[in-house]
């Protein structure tokens, strides 16, 4: 599953909770997302990301990539989704930077 290719992508779904109060803030941010964090992403392996919420603050998140545990690495290791996260955190409901509050869930179906 390494080649690449976007059928050979892994698909991976995953939650996190938002503070209701901060949801339209954390929209805000999302419509504006800065450009060397979608680079970042990009470099990251991160392709097809979708965030949904729900207005009592879940948001799921969709992705798809060769490698999640990579991918996140990757993002990781990147200066700008550190700045990112920080401004990121008050928004959510954890202590923790949003991105390690991830709860992955398991894909039982599909249709190709």
């Amino acid at each position: 599953m390494s080649t690449g290719n976007r059928s050979e992508r892994r698909r991976v779904c995953f939650v996190m909770r938002a503070r209701a109060a901060t949801l339209e803030e954390y929209k805000r941010r999302h419509a504006d997302v800065w450009p060397e964090m979608l680079d970042a992403l990009a470099r990251a392996g991160w392709h097809n990301y979708s965030l949904f919420a729900r207005a009592d603050g879940m948001v799921v998140g969709y992705v798809e990539t060769d490698d999640f545990e990579a991918a996140l690495a990757a993002m990781q290791g990147e200066a700008v989704n550190a700045r990112w996260q920080a401004e990121m955190a008050p928004l959510f409901e954890i202590e923790a930077a949003p991105d390690t509050s991830m709860q992955q869930l398991e894909e039982i179906f599909h249709l190709d």
